[in-house]
């Protein structure tokens, strides 16, 4: 099978393309040794199948980050047979710098010319024929939005895969064509494979090369000699990226020919000016978050029902029918879409649960046997599953903003505020990446460039609440809203706690700037991409990968879970069955009043008489959560079910669950907002841990644990407090104040001891 190679800048159009040509074969994994993701599919519609690659986004082939290293090492060890090169059209300039990269290298290569609809539309106009003429290497125009180009891209490209082809360079009438020539005979002589490649990047001084090739580095060095009163004083990297840029600007540029721009703002340009606005542009951001998390766990869809009040039951006198229609409608109000698909999920699930009850009970199954079945394997599955419509919901709309370009402004808006805490915008990629999924948000920290802004946000991804924490919200805050009625919209209330996370980040970020981890912020430059519409087609591709991550999940990690769980909550130390109701001499139930004491301070142990026999729950909840976040719910669905069995009895949904439990237990409502902001912000599951621990320097791990464990134990033990006793939000503010002056003193007398430092070494 044949296999080509995607690579490109990133944000060229290189992953959608990729979805485009591998649809349901894409599957990713890491590449060997590293947490990269590596993605890889297969495209059907050639002669013969071929096999996808599609490399990191990367700007060059020098080894400055693991994503180039990677790159750089599949095309010349891999030899795929022909690398497909990815180009904005919309900036040609900066993205055939990459291109003149891989043209050194013995590979066949097709240029994709992509977003052309977008440089057609703005009126300006790329020749491609002369494009290929001046390059020598075939470039094909294409969308792949649009998947406009495609198939001519695949021809060509699967035509060029079948002839040999030698690198060229546009260094040849450079300075430096002598010494890259001399070495090259060089390294051929020695039967080097590229040795174009490796001989210009020896003479570029790449830390790969000099090493592989000291002899040969020799040559350089002594040529360098002639170079000591250049202009780059011998600096040969900085003389091949000039003469990179110059030749291209001289040669392939001119294959570019703008419209003249009127001086009538673009569309993106009159919408950047209010979403970007320096004042209103994260007010706004904050609108539209808000919405979101109406849109997904609100119950009243746009408050009609709060502003004329005309919801009421529906009775249409069959059980199951009136069960069907609480799915679109209720006393709450119209529901929302994301509301929807969780009462339909829900339904299903109840509607599956009864019929496996029943079988069980006709063939005569064991107490044990049923309770095992009922309670711990489908109280604990259906408990996930229920959630799974809803938080899909919550991807999509969060992948829109994403695909649109919107999300590029986010991190452009709160550079600036970001930068007074210590973070620059760059760092809030890999943030909002964390309200899908802890794991890939963690390897995205990668394009960081300083190591203490790596450590720092690989900390505080986990505060952006991911969509397996998204269930335990929506759960609590739905008990919340129906047990004590505060009159506030659930989706206010999981609103209000993801911005809880994301205050929370920057605080602790600030505090981390301020001791462990001084430093200058690095600056921030980004290319803000063209507001255009989300293809469809990759909308579902990722949604489709979320889906599949939550269902291998749920029939893998949460039912092994669930079975543990309902196994140690029916078995005596003396390995004796037990039944529900004395699941109070179970071994979880010692275990988890052991650890009760601890999390007293939270609202979730000790706190109250009955909440010494049952309130462990809570606690074993919050145990479970660091396996797989998704536990928590499971676990609420396990124990309530053999608490009272009500659970069986009637529907129950996840809020309902939750308010079983607290019947049972006597949780306050304060108590289980600090249970969730302890889920919040403790350990995040073992897969994202394990991927934090992936790209942390070797031995600081445990201190990135430490933080998890302190912070979110202090914090929620505060929100408890505060929460339960509203008066001392005047001692905690005091002490944050303190906290602050002390810093903003011992700043000011660094800032003074340092002007003494400079006065008196002036005067001396």
């Amino acid at each position: 099978m044949l296999k080509f190679a995607l690579a490109g800048n990133p944000n060229c159009g290189k992953t959608t393309l990729f979805n485009s040509l591998t649809g349901s074969t894409a599957h990713v994994g890491n590449w060997p040794g590293v947490t990269v993701d590596k993605r890889e599919g297969v495209y059907k519609k050639a002669a013969s199948p071929v096999a996808i690659v599609d490399l990191p986004g990367i700007y060059s082939l020098s080894p400055y980050t693991p994503e180039e290293v990677i790159s750089r090492n599949f095309i010349l060890d891999e030899k795929p047979d022909c690398v497909i090169n990815i180009v904005d059209a919309t900036n040609l300039e900066r993205n055939l710098y990459l291109t003149t990269q891989i043209m050194e290298i013995d590979v066949p290569i097709v240029v994709a010319l992509n977003m052309i609809d977008v440089v057609k539309k703005s009126g300006d106009k790329i020749d491609a024929k002369t494009l290929e003429q001046k390059i020598g290497v075939p470039v094909v125009e294409i969308s792949a939005l649009k998947d406009e180009g495609i198939k001519e891209l695949m021809d060509r490209a699967y035509e060029a895969a079948q002839k040999k082809r030698a690198g060229t360079t546009v260094l040849e009438s450079s300075a430096l064509a002598h010494v890259i020539s001399d070495v090259r005979i060089a390294l051929k002589g020695k039967g080097v494979e590229n040795p174009l490649f490796h001989a210009i990047k020896l003479t570029e001084g790449d830390e790969l090369e000099v090493k592989a090739h000291p002899d040969e580095m020799q040559m350089v060095e002594e040529f360098k000699k002639q170079f000591a009163d250049d202009v780059f004083e011998g600096d040969f990297e900085a003389m091949v990226a000039d003469a990179r840029y110059k030749y291209i600007s001289a040669n392939f540029s001119t294959a570019f020919v703008r419209a003249k721009k009127s001086e009538k703002l673009t569309k993106s340009d009159k919408a950047d000016r209010v979403l970007t606005h320096r004042i209103w542009g994260i007010p706004i951001f904050l609108v539209i978050l808000f919405a979101i998390f109406h849109f997904t766990f609100g119950e009243d869809l746009l408050y009609l029902n709060a502003i004329f009040g005309f919801a009421t039951d529906v009775d249409t006198g069959n059980e199951v029918l009136n069960a069907f229609v609480a799915v679109f409608y209720s006393s709450a109000g119209v529901s929302t879409p994301g509301a929807i698909l969780f009462n339909l999920m829900g339904f299903i699930c109840d509607q599956i649960g009864g019929g496996i009850a029943t079988g069980l009970e006709n063939v005569g199954a064991a107490e044990w046997a049923q309770g095992l079945v009922n309670d711990g394997i489908w109280g604990g599955l259906s408990g996930v599953l229920s959630f799974i419509p809803q938080i899909l919901f919550l991807f999509l709309l969060i992948s829109i903003l994403e695909d649109s370009g919107y999300m590029a402004r986010v991190a452009f808006i709160l550079d600036r505020a970001f930068r007074k805490f210590g973070l620059s915008g760059r760092a809030f990629i890999p943030m909002i990446m964390g309200f899908g999924c802890s794991v890939p948000a963690a390897i995205n920290t990668r394009t960081l460039a300083d190591e203490k802004e790596r450590i720092m946000t690989n900390r505080v991804i986990p505060f952006f609440t991911c969509g397996a924490k998204a269930p335990i919200l929506a759960a609590v805050c739905g008990a919340i809203v129906h047990i004590w009625n505060p009159g506030i919209d659930q989706g206010l209330i999981v609103f209000l706690l993801y911005v809880f996370g994301m205050a929370m980040a920057v605080i602790t970020v600030a505090l981390m700037r301020q001791t462990t981890m001084r430093g200058e912020v690095p600056p921030f430059i980004m290319e803000l991409p063209a507001y255009h519409a989300p293809q469809f087609r990759n909308l579902m591709v990722h949604l489709w990968d979320k889906l599949k991550h939550y269902i291998k999940k749920a029939f893998t990690i949460i039912v092994a879970s669930a079975i543990v769980i309902w196994f140690l909550s029916h078995m005596s130390w003396e390995w004796h069955y037990l039944p529900d109701e004395r699941m109070n001499e179970s071994i979880l139930h010692d275990i988890g009043a052991f650890v009760s004491w601890i999390c007293t301070p939270m609202g979730f142990g000790y706190n109250t008489a009955v909440m010494r026999e049952t309130g462990w729950v809570f606690v074993v909840a919050a145990v479970t959560g660091l396996i797989a976040k998704e536990n928590v719910i499971s676990t609420f669905f396990v124990l309530g079910n053999c608490l009272g069995g009500a659970l069986n009895e009637e529907t129950m949904e996840g809020w309902e669950a939750v308010s079983f439990l607290v019947t049972e237990t006597g949780i306050t409502w304060q108590g289980l907002i600090a249970f969730t902001v302890f889920n919040m912000l403790t350990i995040p599951c073992f897969a994202a841990a394990a991927t934090v621990k992936g790209e942390t320097p070797k031995g600081k791990f445990k201190f990135t644990v430490a933080f998890w464990m302190i912070t979110s134990y202090l914090t929620a033990t505060a929100v408890f407090v505060v929460l339960s006793w509203w008066w001392t939000v005047f001692i905690l503010a005091a002490v944050i104040a303190l906290v602050v002056a002390y810093f903003i003193l011992r700043n000011k007398g660094k800032i003074n001891l340092k002007f003494r430092k400079r006065s008196n070494a002036a005067k001396e």
